[in-house]
């Protein structure tokens, strides 16, 4: 499945609308789906990373992807995706978990390139066409488990598809799509996977294709008003929704975390931070929360290294 995107729009937000993903069956539950809006999350973590238009849209396909695999996950299971392409944005790494919480972030925020033939955001040219996708989940055992994929397009909801297929058999359609605003905030988010179960008769397969082919961008259904369950209805006109779940920004960063951290460097580390720098400035990839340590901070950290 194509996500599509515009580059402009003149439409607006409502900003009653919250973000929120739906999870559903149809046809006798040989198939399950997902749809989420998730404009208010992707507008955040552009805001607090700064991110341009290109960069936003790929952080934010990536983003709404996680989210809707986090709600496949049971209690305190969780996940991370990694893309690792050979764009100019670098690295895309996102976590997420079962209670609808995702954080990310993109190392080469600063990445707008112009629009592709098509018209639309230059996702594959900022991501690139070659590298990996990786899917780590923690699930609770002694070993997390690792899937990885080469990059098929860098359009990210191809890539996701073929992660599916070929990683978790499970034959799936993703759709996955970022409106941007002229000044480069985030007009509407949003995501649709919908998943193949063993048991289905081919003239459903081919129903369920060809709904799926007509499928607009997500990113428009949701600007243009769209719930997530309507997304749905719009593949799976008999879905029915068992479960739905407020998604949102979440970091488990803290000072007391990036303390730990300092004192895990050691005292001789620690020792040279004072005497060549007097302070130090610990900044979260994830929120890009700054967590600022004067002389006296530090010099209580080199106790607690010798303690």
């Amino acid at each position: 499945m194509e996500n599509l995107e515009h580059a402009h729009n003149d439409g607006s937000e409502n900003t009653e609308e919250r973000d929120y993903l739906v999870r559903g069956t149809a046809l006798g539950g040989k198939v399950r789906a997902f749809a989420v809006r998730s404009t208010k999350l992707v507008e955040e973590l552009r805001r607090r990373h700064d991110t341009f238009p290109t960069a936003t849209a790929a952080l934010g396909r990536t983003l709404t992807t996680a989210t809707m695999m986090g709600a496949m996950l049971k209690g305190e299971e969780k996940l991370t995706i990694q893309v690792k392409g050979n764009g100019p944005l670098g690295q895309i790494v996102v976590d997420a978990n079962a209670k609808g919480d995702v954080r990310g972030y993109v190392d080469h925020p600063h990445v707008h390139l112009p629009s592709n033939a098509m018209g639309k955001l230059d996702v594959a040219g900022a991501v690139g066409t070659e590298g990996f996708l990786y899917v780590i989940k923690d699930l609770g055992l002694k070993e997390p488990y690792r899937g990885s994929v080469p990059i098929v397009s860098g359009e990210l909801g191809e890539d996701f598809t073929y992660y599916f297929a070929a990683s978790e058999q499970t034959p799936s359609a993703v759709g996955i799509g970022v409106l941007v605003a002229p000044d480069g905030a985030v007009i509407s988010s949003g995501g649709l996977i919908v998943q193949l179960l063993p048991g289905l008769a081919d003239d459903e397969i081919d129903a369920i294709e060809r709904a799926i082919s007509t499928l607009p961008p997500v990113s428009a259904l949701i600007d243009q008003g769209l719930s997530p369950e309507e997304v749905i209805k719009w593949v799976l006109p008999d879905v029915q929704i068992q479960e739905s779940m407020d998604v949102q920004f979440k970091c488990e960063c803290s000072r007391e975390r990036v303390e730990r951290t300092l004192i895990s460097l050691g005292s001789e580390e620690i020792q040279a931070i004072i005497d060549e720098q007097g302070v130090a400035e610990v900044v979260c990839h994830f929120c890009n929360e700054a967590y600022q340590f004067e002389r006296e901070d530090l010099e209580h950290i080199l106790e607690q290294t010798r303690a």
